[in-house]
């Protein structure tokens, strides 16, 4: 005899799984469709089992947001593991923009929506990737104070992200804006390009 009680879908991971279908409704609506309910309906569990992990919707965008974080520290460290010269600077800063246009509305999370600032894992993520910025200026400009550098540094290629991101520097191909912001960064540290080297007349 076939039951006809349905049962109820258990994850085996449900925090992991509210959070996976979470990105995946920010990449394809952006934060403004994302609530809890949504989150239920796509992870499909009932909608009230998101609050068993999350009090409300600032705290799901907080452990997004470390989510987040911790995929751009991956991305930078893949770019360039011990970056030590201007080249390995401007690779990890393009890095650092393509990751915020691949992934807007992660990354529009990240920084730009409202979260919980209580959050300890939001809080850890943050912090790990100041130091690596930290980190990658004391290792590329060792005579520089690291803390104002890492914010200069940081500040230059997170608005170059916003800006290509918010299209206030137009359209561009990838290429474009690998160029472009290879360029910002070597203006920056007063160094030359190699892209500018190689447009000299032998």
């Amino acid at each position: 005899m076939t039951s006809s009680t349905t049962q109820p879908y258990h994850h085996g991971d449900l925090p992991s799984a509210l959070l996976r279908a979470a990105i995946e409704l920010l990449e394809e609506n952006g934060a403004a469709e994302l609530s809890l309910r949504a989150v239920a309906r796509r992870a499909g569990v009932s909608t009230a089992a998101p609050y068993r992990h999350f009090a409300d919707r600032d705290a799901l965008l907080s452990a997004v947001a470390a989510v987040g974080y911790r995929d751009l520290a991956a991305r930078l460290a893949a770019a360039h593991p011990a970056p030590v010269t201007p080249e390995d600077l401007a690779t990890i800063a393009i890095a650092y923009v393509r990751f915020a246009l691949d992934r807007p509305g992660l990354f529009r999370v990240m920084f730009a929506d409202p979260c919980d600032p209580t959050s300890p894992e939001r809080v850890a993520a943050t912090e790990a990737i100041h130091e690596y910025v930290k980190n990658v200026v004391r290792q590329a400009f060792p005579a520089a104070e690291p803390e104002s550098m890492a914010v200069a540094v940081w500040a230059l290629v997170h608005g170059l992200a916003f800006l290509h991101l918010d299209g206030k520097l137009g359209s561009a191909s990838a290429t474009e804006v690998a160029d472009r912001v290879r360029a910002a960064v070597y203006s920056v540290l007063g160094a030359s390009s190699p892209l500018t080297n190689s447009a000299q007349p032998q």
